[in-house]
């Protein structure tokens, strides 16, 4: 089974938009394989965020990311998905920018600006194995890789 992480940020738990966004992840089939409600603190905001370093939105980002709870979860996507798992969670939040998402998107039906856009998703295998390690620990990282 392949998982992938998500993360709702600071502007979905604020707006208590949480439930919804997590509904239609399982609605799709998505299982949720760990959770977790945590304010992010910047150390590992800079190491999520770090092919970003430098960039003229990184500051602003990293002060969003950690200006309040995110709930981070890792989601199981069906067996028949394979890896395709990125592309049905990247797919239902839609693009970057809320201006430019499909409507019945996440980030098309709530997004409110490029910077604050609800969710993040990861966007490979490594990516997830990566991101799931930072969020979960490397126990969660290697069971994941085990399961797949």
């Amino acid at each position: 089974m392949s998982q992938t992480l998500v993360i709702c940020k600071p502007d979905a738990v604020e707006r208590g938009l949480v439930g919804e966004i997590m509904g239609r992840f399982e609605r799709k089939g998505l299982t949720i394989a760990a959770l977790g409600h945590r304010r992010i603190d910047r150390e590992t905001a800079e190491r999520h965020y770090a092919e970003h370093a430098g960039k003229p939105f990184y500051e602003p980002l990293l002060e969003f990311i950690t200006r309040s709870p995110s709930v981070v979860m890792v989601l199981d996507g069906p067996a028949d998905a394979g890896d395709d798992v990125f592309a049905v969670v990247r797919t239902l939040m839609g693009a970057t920018n809320p201006a430019t998402a499909a409507p019945g998107t996440i980030r098309g039906d709530y997004g409110i600006s490029p910077t604050e856009n609800l969710v993040h998703g990861s966007d490979s295998e490594s990516s997830a194995e990566r991101e799931i390690a930072l969020f979960f620990g490397a126990v969660a990282a290697s069971n994941s890789k085990a399961d797949r």
